[in-house]
């Protein structure tokens, strides 16, 4: 019966996977996050109660909280991160200060109780790399000049990937997962009007809701390969489950090679779904594919990545895991999830 200790639990990630832990383990769940609105359901049900232990808190205040609960918990997901783009144009020192500084402790805590540390990295830490797919083991991870702020986020997890690399040569059991892209509800509010505030399928979606326009950054050209969130929690599951250790020192990349394609693919597949939901349908009509250039859209410290497509070579093997979610479900799954919210974004227009 592992102890699971998720900070940043109310999180994208974190909600699912509490979520899904809680369904189909007895494994016990110790989360820390500063609000609740994704887990209400989780912490509302009587079935789960035993096993959910939440705290209302910050991990830059309730340290004392934290250390104590690495102490006593087996494994440990430090998710708490800024990982929007536009932040990191616009306040670098924030996402320097919360995606390094305050989980560094973490990290050091782990090593010191001996703990499984599962960390999520990322997908840009790999930047511009030039390869056709990026291998965690072999890709050069290539970055811009200091005047991109952009890159503080993915220079800020690649520092942390390296020296939690360096506790592994000194005996931490550790794993890193770099997620691609992974998509779902819950992935940002859809209530948040403003360009550039959430990530682009949630952007999207909200301004599908609500009859505004769809901004494609540069011409949209940019390609990404999409993950269902389903196909990454069962990938983060086996990880954490650890089977004979084979996740023990690793790097993973989890995404799905399969769904690569580029922004405006991405919101042509979303307006030709829309109209296929009464709920959408009256707002889909008024949008509009308009473009505009990443200085505007995320200011002028922005540089964008052309193709980022994952090697997963490794993790299928090890983990006896593979992507099956096409992008088509994916995006189902997403418009069904939020239909009983249209009405609520739709007010953000009045």
């Amino acid at each position: 019966m592992k102890k699971v200790l998720i900070l940043g639990v109310n999180g994208f990630i974190g909600h699912h996977l509490s979520k899904r832990i809680l369904e189909t383990t007895d494994w016990h769940v110790y989360g820390m996050d500063m609000s609740t609105d994704r887990i209400t359901d989780v912490l509302e049900n009587e079935a789960y109660k035993s096993r959910m232990h939440f705290f209302e808190g910050d991990i830059t205040i309730n340290k004392e909280w934290v250390e104590y609960h690495v102490k006593k918990c087996d494994v440990i997901l430090p998710l708490v991160a800024i990982a929007t783009p536009s932040t990191y144009v616009k306040a670098p020192l924030r996402v320097f200060e919360l995606d390094f500084e305050a989980n560094l402790p973490i990290v050091r805590s782990a090593a010191k109780y001996g703990k499984h540390l599962v960390f999520p990295s990322t997908s840009e830490v790999y930047g511009m790399c030039h390869d056709e797919e990026f291998d965690p083991e072999n890709s050069e991870l290539i970055c811009g000049p200091i005047n991109k702020p952009r890159w503080i986020y993915s220079n800020a997890k690649q520092l942390m990937d390296r020296v939690i690399w360096g506790y592994g040569m000194e005996g931490l059991n550790f794993t890193l997962f770099r997620p691609f892209n992974w998509i779902g509800a819950g992935l940002d509010s859809i209530h948040t009007p403003k360009e550039g505030s959430s990530r682009v399928v949630t952007q999207f979606f909200g301004h599908i809701v609500r009859g505004e326009n769809i901004s494609l950054v540069d011409g949209g050209a940019q390609k990404r390969a999409f993950t269902d969130i389903d196909d990454g929690i069962d990938a983060l599951m086996k990880i954490i489950e650890n089977k004979n250790g084979a996740a023990t020192g690793k790097i993973y990349n989890i995404g799905n090679p399969v769904n690569n394609f580029s922004i405006r693919e991405l919101a042509n597949m979303m307006l030709e779904l829309a109209p296929q939901y009464p709920e959408y349908a009256e707002g889909a009509a008024k949008v509009k594919i308009v473009e505009t250039t990443s200085g505007a859209y995320y200011g002028a410290g922005y540089q964008d990545v052309q193709n980022r497509v994952p090697k997963i070579t490794n993790t299928c093997e090890e983990l006896g895991w593979k992507p099956t979610t096409t992008m088509a479900d994916a995006l189902k799954k997403i418009f069904d999830a939020y239909r009983s919210q249209v009405a609520e974004a739709q007010k953000l227009m009045d």
